[in-house]
C-alpha cells in the first residue's frame, strides 16, 4: 500500500539530484523545484562552504534531502560545476 507520506516523498523528489539556477530569496538561497508535482521550492542549506560567491552566477547540483526548513524542501550542494545528475 502507498502511503502519503510515500506519495509526497515522490513529488518532491526526496534523494534525487538537480542541476538548478539559485538565488536568494530572504536570505536563504532558493531555486523553484523542477517537479511541478511538488508543492514545495527548494531551499539549499547544507553545503554553502562550497560557494565561492553568495549566490552563485552558474546552475549546480543540489541533492533533495528529506526535510522541510522555512517552508522549503531543504537541499545540499553537491556540485559546483552545474552538470545535470540525477540518483535515485
Amino acid at each position: 500500500m502507498t502511503s502519503f507520506r510515500d506519495l509526497l516523498g515522490e513529488s518532491l523528489a526526496v534523494g534525487e539530484q538537480f542541476c538548478l539556477r539559485l538565488e536568494e530569496r530572504d536570505g536563504t538561497l532558493v531555486a523553484d523545484h523542477p517537479n511541478d508535482s511538488s508543492p514545495m521550492d527548494i531551499a539549499v542549506v547544507e553545503g554553502l562552504h562550497r560557494l565561492e560567491e553568495r549566490t552563485p552566477a552558474e546552475p549546480v547540483t543540489v541533492k533533495v534531502l528529506g526535510r522541510v526548513v522555512d517552508g522549503r524542501i531543504a537541499a545540499q550542494i553537491i556540485d559546483v560545476e552545474g552538470e545535470a545528475k540525477s540518483s535515485s
